[in-house]
This record gives C-alpha cells, sequence and structure tokens, in this order.
C-alpha cells in the first residue's frame, strides 16, 4: 500500500512490541522499519524501466529479506543504543519523531481541509511539536529514559516492522513476491487499493493520540488497539465486499451471455466502493466498472480487442513482453498509438471511467517499440492520467464512485 500507510502500521508494530519501554521511540523505529521495504525505488537509478518493474516488491518485500533484515538491523539499533552517547541518540530521535507526526499532520490538515481548517490544523501541530519538545526536556531532566530492550527484542520488533509490510501490501492488486527469491510467484488478494482513507485515516488518528501519553500508560495501549482493530476489521469488510462484487461480476457476464476462460475483480483507487472487472474470451477481454451506488447491480463491460498479433513477432526470450505479460498475469491489451508506437495495457486497473478506452484512458499503460535486434525495448511507462488532465479524471472518477 502507500508509504503513509505503511508508516503508521509500521509505527503501531513498535509500539506493540516495545512501546512500553522505550515509548514513542518505538513508534519512530517501527515506521522505519515499515519504510525500508519501499527503499526498493532507489535501485531504479540503475535499473532500466522494465527491470525496476519487476524489482519492486520483490527481494525487499519477502519473507526472506525480513528475516535476514531483522537480524541485521535488529543488530544494529542495539548497538547504538549501548553507545555512550546513546542518550543524545534519545533526543535526536524524539525530535525526528515529532517532526514527522508534525509534517504528517499539516500535509492532511492541507489536503483535506478548507482555509480556516488548515489554520487551525497548523496551529494545533505547532502545539503539538511545542508539547513534544516539552516531554523531550523533562526526559533530559529525569535521567531514567527508557528501559534499553534487550537485542532479542530489537530483532524481534524489526523482523514484525518488516514483515507485515508485505503482509498488507499482499492485499491489494499490485502483488508481492513474497516467496522470493525463491520463488517469482505474486501473491495479490486484490481486496483493498493501494491506498484506501477508510483503512489509513482511523489508524493514524489512533496512532497520533497513543503518543500523548506515558510509554507506561494504559489509555496508550487502549489506542493502539483501537487503531489495530479498526484497521482489521475494515481489511475483513473489504474481503467479504469483494466475494459480493465477484458475485455481480460472475452474474453479469451470465446475463451477457459472454463465454469467458478467467476473470477478475479489484477495487479501484481510494475506496472500495467503485470496483473494476475484467474478463477474458479468446479475442477480448471484456472490462468496466461497477460502484455500489450504481441502481443496476451489474458491471457496465465493455469488448476490448486483445490485438495480441501486433506483437506476434516478439522472440520467445524477450526480456520486456515477458516481464510485462509476467507483471500484469496475462490480463493485458495492445494498441498502436497515434504516433505508430504500441502500448501494452494491464487490464487488472482498466481505465479511469470505465467508459473511455483511448490510448491514454488505461490506468496502467506501457510504450514498447521493436529494436533492430529484433527484441522489444519499453520505451516509457505510464501509472495515472495524462498530465493536465489529473483534475477532469478524478472529477470522472467521484462521478463514478457515486454511481454517474
Amino acid at each position: 500500500m502507500d508509504s503513509l500507510t505503511q508508516i503508521v502500521l509500521g509505527a503501531a508494530v513498535g509500539e506493540v512490541c516495545l512501546g512500553r519501554k522505550i515509548g514513542n521511540r518505538a513508534m519512530l523505529w517501527g515506521a522505519i522499519g515499515g519504510t525500508i521495504p519501499d527503499l526498493d525505488v532507489l535501485a531504479n537509478g540503475i535499473l532500466s524501466e522494465v527491470e525496476a518493474l519487476a524489482f519492486h516488491r520483490g527481494i525487499s518485500h519477502s519473507i526472506f529479506f525480513a528475516v535476514l533484515m531483522s537480524f541485521i538491523s535488529g543488530w544494529l539499533i542495539h548497538r547504538l543504543y549501548n553507545t555512550k552517547k546513546g542518550h543524545f541518540l534519545e533526543g535526536g530521535l524524539a525530535i525526528l519523531f515529532h517532526t514527522l507526526i508534525s509534517i504528517i499532520l499539516i500535509i492532511i490538515f492541507y489536503t483535506i481541509a478548507s482555509p480556516v481548517g488548515v489554520g487551525v490544523g497548523i496551529l494545533f501541530t505547532i502545539l503539538f511539536y511545542m508539547y513534544g519538545l516539552h516531554k523531550l526536556w523533562k526526559d533530559f531532566i529525569f535521567v531514567q529514559v527508557i528501559d534499553k530492550p534487550s537485542l532479542r527484542e530489537w530483532q524481534f520488533m524489526m523482523f514484525f516492522a518488516l514483515f507485515t509490510h508485505p503482509i498488507l501490501d499482499c492485499f491489494t492488486s499490485y502483488g508481492t513476491q513474497l516467496f522470493a527469491p525463491f520463488s517469482n510467484y505474486r501473491v495479490a488478494f486484490n481486496n483493498i487499493s493501494v491506498a484506501d482513507p477508510a483503512y489509513t485515516l482511523p489508524f493514524l488518528l489512533c496512532i497520533i493520540i497513543t503518543s500523548f501519553f506515558y510509554r507506561t500508560s494504559r489509555v496508550r495501549r487502549v489506542f493502539t488497539a483501537s487503531g489495530l482493530i479498526i484497521s482489521s476489521v475494515y481489511m475483513i469488510f473489504t474481503i467479504v465486499n469483494m466475494q459480493a462484487v465477484k458475485k455481480i461480476m460472475s452474474n453479469t457476464l451470465s446475463v451477457q451471455n459472454i463465454d469467458y476462460s478467467r476473470s477478475r475483480v479489484s477495487p479501484a483507487i481510494l475506496s472500495n466502493v467503485l470496483w473494476t472487472g475484467a474478463a477474458e474470451t479468446d479475442s477480448f477481454f471484456y472490462q468496466g466498472l461497477y460502484s455500489q451506488f450504481d441502481i443496476k447491480k451489474n458491471f457496465k463491460l465493455i469488448p476490448i480487442p486483445k490485438n495480441y498479433n501486433l506483437i506476434a513477432d516478439a522472440k520467445v526470450d524477450d526480456k520486456t513482453i515477458n516481464i510485462l505479460k509476467w507483471f500484469s498475469d496475462g490480463y493485458y491489451t495492445i494498441l498502436r498509438r497515434s504516433d505508430g508506437r504500441l502500448q501494452f495495457n494491464d487490464m487488472r486497473f482498466g481505465t479511469f471511467n470505465g467508459v473511455d478506452y483511448g490510448e491514454d484512458d488505461y490506468i496502467f499503460r506501457f510504450i514498447i517499440e521493436k529494436q533492430a535486434d529484433g527484441y522489444y525495448k519499453m520505451l516509457d511507462s505510464k501509472g495515472g492520467p495524462k498530465r493536465g488532465s489529473e483534475d477532469q479524471m478524478a472529477s470522472q472518477l467521484w462521478n463514478r464512485i457515486k454511481g454517474i
């Protein structure tokens, strides 16, 4: 899922494992552990676009990596906390934690609030930051800052912070190579969007409130548990919801007498209300959207030609084509763009409004071109609306969510 959600989950894991011993510092280390797997994007600078596509959510999102990195990172953190300057480390971490939370609060208020709300939000954020510094000053006056965790406790906490990251990603449609390097199979349950405020925001609020209370406070544990329970209940709801949407997709295909070989559904971005569905036949993918606010309980499906003949000349060992097929789980179509180049469309995500199927309407699209050596090369990859049409796409998406 998105980085903010992974930070929140990592912070909650840190709090559960070590919060009673080291307070907010446990949240910070948990958040760091929950962020580490997504640092695989740093490899993009030395990888080609198609290689980066295969590398993301690969080895860094595996069980193997979580085990290995937890031993290494746990040992390093334990060493840091046992240096002579560990007390200054504590102060720096506390400042960093409250700075990060304050930045997140400002971004949230700026994004979702009115101008007056932004002013109130910034004032609240400043007060929160000053409160954090006040707590830090008290820590320096009263020498006993933390009960230092053991090496095993650090490693235990880091393992769960690292491991829960790919587990959460498995519930999305993107797919996670949980068993790398032994298998490149992508685990994808398809029940929640890669960014879903209904999952993240209540969880985030509970974690922020938790940070205000002393590390041994019972209230602190109540809010941490509340965040975990609310997010888990919502996750269960999305799984149940997906089963209901699958039935609607199946009924739609049956009513329209579509003879398909396989089908799938997955939530559109930012909610669990709007769903995209795709069904494969010999020559077409039937793709469309369904909102739970639609009056008619069926997907609005449109046939999209596969056009596999456009890449029929691809060599068996063509790296670009093989990675794109693997990445899309075989749910793809090909079209020839207006500029003459070919475009590979990932049909798992479909289009923005489920109606228009022009070259810029597909959510995930990859421009490819055959080279002189007979192999294809990815020239560009797109994961969003065409530049300049963001507001229009957002408006269409919102209208479709409402059932319009």
